[in-house]
């Protein structure tokens, strides 16, 4: 396009990067790049070696475009450090990346030229990319459209490590469903910073997320209502804005939800709000009760002047108290539903004035589905389920039928786990969101959630932005697609090992599974495996445990290789927050295997403890179990180590607060061990005085048929 760039004053930083000479070559000589989400139509067939300067220019000089084009400086700065912007003579010689909205006269040429229409359904966020040897074109009728066609256009450019070649061809994308996000739990022990926030901002849009809603029960802080807001992990009125300007300018809008009906606990544990609880120190607000509509117009008229998007998210979910106090005789007279469906009326009408539209949690449709004709058709219905991977009609139908907007909320299979069950996740999100667009749905919430307060979000990326790409998707996503795809888009490892290490997490999650312990992983990782408990659970897991332990064990030797070999990996966070979770699955295995050895050694040693032709191999038994490289040590060694890896994962995102509720366990363990080891210790010790040993019984063993067993 020599002819459009003698007419521009471009907007443009330069760059230096190893010369070329522009030849177009056989697919076959280069890895072609994987994108995600995928686009609806991608025709790139052929590569072309970059050149060695390349400048981006914004012809309408419009705000938004100019931000997309810093933030593709960005990317085009990793591929080339060495960045000499003062070289300005070069750009006649560089490769332009030019901005286009779709209605000016440069890009209907350039679409007619190749024969591409730019349809209504783009205008909204579509875009059309134009990849040439010598020039790309993106082109959007809007800042969004113009910003995920550059986001697409990043993951086209070359990794580091391998050959600076660029896939040429044409794009045409839109998204499939309107609203894309993220429902991050912020209320139930980790509270991020803000610095990791606007990261995840950053990630998000990358993946064409649109939304981010955090969840709040008690960690958004109201000047008005001030105890309930945990000092030091609250959302204060001015991070929340300066949260909005950042997400604003990545084309993402923000609902917070602020739970209105249940979830309440935190609040209604204080005194001065005992009057408005279901039940004394409860977790449901009470309705009908003469300050709980005040008290909710009061959070939302804030919430509405912070957080400027046309929705509010009233949470109203799992009110299982809703009866059993103040409100009793109303349930029994008129039945949950109904009062349920009453009180959601009144939440409805009193934040009328704010001329927002309410979004809440679609349990009634599941549970009561003939009181949902009741609802105001304006409101938004998010069903929820995070464990099926079909069969999602049930929970939609409802609200669809009784012409009531729903967006699908799956989930990342995260919560009381040491690391997300992705299986699980995986399965899903793509059943739910596929059943979701079939049936009419507007918006997805892939939800992250902390109910054991253990979570570290960035262990959530491969189930949330599966979840981003199936909601850009039309119809059912690949899973196997995005798995090929995950670790080259997201962290550039052009190997593979990343991938696999994933996979190696999944197949370790897979045998606790099998074992069939009907408990989840967090729960086996914390159990005293000598308890009634976990003597049920040693005798189910232990014949999984081998497998258990070598997936997760190539897990790490996988990561650590992908690091060595492209030292320059994106989101390394995330990788040590992999290598975390494989490590917390690998004691699992690793404390079952120990426990049964320790019981099964020592119940050796105090059959033969009389004889004494036996008294070497009776001093190994017991070495074996306490000594310098006992089983007890390896254990407070291996909790020890990973509480320090736990605790630099955990502040690499979040604030201090709650950290030191989960470092407890492990000190906890730690001490276990610890004294376990002194009091093997002390009883071999005392064998070695002819004593008797010890009974097992008094070391805190399981009896040795339980043991045996």
């Amino acid at each position: 396009m020599p002819g459009l760039r003698k007419r521009l004053v471009p907007w443009y930083l330069l760059f230096s990067v190893p010369c070329c000479l522009f030849p177009v070559f056989s697919a076959a000589q280069v890895q072609s790049p994987k994108l995600l989400p995928a686009p609806r139509e991608a025709h790139l067939d052929k590569l072309a070696e970059l050149p060695d300067h390349m400048v981006v220019i914004v012809p309408g000089h419009n705000e938004d475009d100019e931000f997309a084009a810093r933030d593709l400086e960005d990317a085009l700065k990793r591929i080339a450090p060495d960045a000499d912007e003062s070289r300005a003579a070069a750009a006649r010689a560089a490769y332009h990346v030019i901005l286009l909205r779709s209605d000016s006269a440069e890009a209907k040429a350039i679409l007619e030229r190749n024969s591409l229409t730019f349809d209504p359904a783009m205008v909204s966020e579509g875009y059309a990319l134009v990849v040439d040897p010598h020039e790309t074109s993106i082109i959007g009728a809007s800042g969004a459209g113009v910003f995920y066609g550059v986001q697409t256009f990043k993951q086209l450019l070359p990794l580091p490590g391998t050959p600076r070649a660029l896939s040429t061809g044409t794009v045409r994308d839109w998204p499939a469903m309107r609203y894309r996000g993220i429902d991050d739990d912020l209320s139930r022990g980790p509270f991020p910073t803000l610095e990791f926030q606007k990261h995840q901002i950053r990630v998000f849009a990358s993946f064409k997320i649109n939304i981010y809603s955090p969840y709040f029960e008690h960690t958004l802080l109201y000047p008005d209502q001030p105890l309930a807001a945990p000092p030091g992990s609250s959302l204060t009125p001015e991070q929340a804005k300066e949260l909005v300007a950042y997400a604003r300018q990545y084309h993402i809008t923000i609902i917070p939800e602020q739970e209105s009906f249940g979830h309440l606990h935190h609040m209604l544990k204080w005194e001065i709000y005992q009057d408005l609880a279901e039940t004394p120190h409860g977790y449901v607000l009470a309705p009908g009760q003469a300050g709980t509509l005040p008290l909710i117009k009061d959070w939302f008229t804030q919430i509405a002047q912070e957080f400027p998007s046309p929705f509010i998210h009233i949470g109203a979910d799992e009110t299982f108290d809703l009866g059993a106090g103040l409100t009793k005789d109303a349930v029994q007279q008129q039945g949950y539903g109904p009062v349920y469906m009453a009180f959601l009326k009144q939440i409805h009408d009193e934040l009328a004035p704010l001329n927002r539209r309410l979004i809440f949690w679609g349990d009634i449709g599941d549970e009561n589905p003939d009181a949902v004709s009741n609802l105001p058709k304006d409101m938004i219905a998010v069903p929820w389920n995070y464990h099926l991977a079909s069969g999602f009609d049930k929970l939609i139908e409802p609200f669809a039928k009784n012409g009531i907007e729903t967006w699908v909320a799956p989930g990342d299979a995260n919560w009381n786990e040491v690391y997300p069950v992705e299986k699980t996740a995986l399965w899903n999100i793509q059943g739910f969101i596929r059943d979701g667009q079939r049936l009419g749905s507007t918006g997805a919430l892939t939800t992250v959630w902390n109910d054991d307060g253990e979570g570290l979000f960035n262990m959530d990326w491969y189930g949330v932005l599966f979840g981003a790409v199936a909601a850009w998707q039309p119809g059912e996503s690949s899973i196997a697609d995005y798995q090929d795809a995950y670790g080259q888009v997201f962290h550039q490892d052009p190997s593979g090992k990343i991938n696999a290490a994933e996979k190696e997490l999944m197949a370790a999650e897979e045998a606790i599974a099998d074992a069939g312990t009907h408990m989840t992983s967090d729960q086996i990782f914390w159990v005293d495996p000598w308890s009634a408990q976990g003597q049920a659970i040693s005798a189910r897991l232990l014949p999984t445990v081998h497998d258990l332990r070598v997936h997760a064990e190539q897990a790490i030797v996988l990561l650590d290789q992908a690091r060595q070999q492209n030292p320059a990996l994106r989101q390394t966070e995330a990788l040590d927050a992999m290598d975390l979770g494989a490590r917390r699955l690998d004691l699992i295995g690793l404390k079952f295997q120990l426990a049964q050895e320790i019981g099964t050694a020592y119940t050796q040693a105090v059959a033969q403890q009389h004889d004494k032709t036996q008294n070497s191999e009776t001093n190994r038994l017991l070495n074996e179990i306490s000594s310098n490289n006992g089983s007890c040590e390896d254990l407070r060694d291996a909790y020890s180590a990973l509480k320090n890896e736990y605790s630099q994962v955990w502040l690499s995102e979040n604030r201090p607060y709650w950290l030191s509720n989960v470092t407890v366990r492990y000190d906890l363990a730690i001490e276990m061990w610890q004294r376990r080891g002194d009091q093997f210790e002390e009883a071999t010790h005392a064998w070695h005085r002819g004593q008797g040993l010890a009974a097992p019984a008094s070391l805190e063993l399981p009896a040795p048929a339980e043991a045996a067993h």
